[in-house]
């Protein structure tokens, strides 16, 4: 199986970028089907998007255009580029691993601990 790690997370200001990791061990992220959600302080976890077995990358529409997803195979890690942050972009965000395409976070096997994000205004 394969373990999930995410690093990146920082205090931004709105407008500003930046850059979140997932590194896998264990097993290859290809093997998996990685996706990434979040989650705000008294909300319930938020899909934001994933990066498919085949490469495709889906996001949910209140980060399209905003975020890309990549992978790089060599360094077996997923990144989560986020662009124009907005103070709603506030909250934990986590990297997630399944064998089958979903945006619900209920048919994830594997999850990191998780890194935070704030935006300020």
């Amino acid at each position: 199986q394969v373990q999930l790690a995410e690093s990146g997370g920082e205090l931004v200001q709105a407008g500003g970028s930046l850059r979140l990791s997932c590194a896998a061990s264990g097993r290859a992220f290809s093997s998996y089907h990685v996706g990434w959600f979040r989650q705000a302080p008294g909300k319930e976890r938020e899909y934001v998007g994933r990066l498919s077995m085949t490469g495709s990358k889906y996001y949910a529409d209140s980060v399209q255009g905003r975020f890309t997803i990549s992978g790089d195979n060599a360094k077996n890690t997923v990144y989560l580029q986020m662009n124009s942050l907005k103070p709603e972009d506030t909250a934990v965000y986590y990297c997630a691993a399944a064998t089958l395409p979903s945006y619900s976070p209920g048919l994830y096997n594997f999850w990191g601990q998780g890194t935070r994000v704030t935006v300020s205004s």
